[in-house]
């Protein structure tokens, strides 16, 4: 009696006490953790060709200013050419140069009285009667104290790709100094040499420019640099050609 009572308290207090609740043994493996959307072979392959159009401007332009990058000198060391290609840029509605533009003209100034180059090839858009880039550019670069005949306007130079592609087919340059802001010349450069004219560059960052501006201008250089190589590809005429006007030789 004595040990069915002690039996029954034993059995009594081990039901007294509290249950450990052990957590769920987590037995899903990677698979399960994807998103079921994810899991579809197509929609993951279209989420990576999105996602890697997405990534090839940034890539690509990346490639360009590496390529490129090395190519580019101060008006102290940059090596002597007989033409230097000065692109244009804004001008103002009263015929004023922007501020890149100011300093593009500037820079080329610079390389012509250091000995640097011979010819200033101005190259801007005069596509409309009241608007022309290459004059203005020329007329600063005069009252700097270049000699008109040592300056030759490119009333064609709609785009860069334009520039370059004439510098060869029309004025047959065969080797060139490009003028532009830092931010563009990696493009520049990589257009020029790619349509046959070995080049280098001189960055003409003067001045500190608008931040509005330059945040613009830098942003656009990512689609143009994809559009730079289409057009290598393309290797398309610009609009206006015309005959030659030969600067290489002196």
């Amino acid at each position: 009696m004595e040990l069915s009572a002690m039996h029954s308290l034993e059995h009594s207090s081990k039901l007294g006490q509290p249950s450990v609740v052990r957590p769920p043994v987590d037995r899903s493996t990677g698979r399960d953790k994807v998103p079921a959307l994810l899991r579809r072979p197509l929609v993951l392959l279209s989420v990576l060709v999105v996602a890697g159009s997405l990534a090839l401007p940034f890539v690509w332009q990346g490639w360009v200013q590496a390529q490129y990058g090395t190519s580019i000198y101060s008006v102290a060391d940059v090596p002597a050419e007989r033409v230097a290609l000065v692109l244009g840029a804004r001008i103002y509605a009263d015929g004023r140069l922007s501020g890149m533009l100011r300093d593009r003209v500037e820079t080329a100034v610079a390389l012509y009285k250091a000995g640097k180059v011979q010819k200033l090839l101005m190259s801007g858009d005069n596509s409309s009667p009241n608007y022309n880039e290459p004059d203005a550019m020329a007329a600063h670069a005069i009252e700097l104290g270049v000699p008109a005949e040592d300056i030759q306007p490119d009333y064609a130079g709609r785009r860069t790709y334009d520039s370059c592609y004439r510098a060869k087919a029309i004025f047959q340059v065969q080797s060139l100094v490009i003028v532009t802001q830092a931010f563009h010349l990696p493009r520049a450069l990589f257009l020029c040499n790619q349509l046959g004219i070995p080049s280098v560059g001189v960055a003409a960052d003067q001045a500190m420019y608008d931040p509005r501006s330059l945040a613009w201008s830098e942003s656009r250089e990512v689609p143009a640099t994809l559009f730079a190589l289409l057009d290598v590809i393309r290797r398309a005429p610009p609009p206006v050609l015309g005959d030659p006007i030969p600067l290489s030789e002196p």
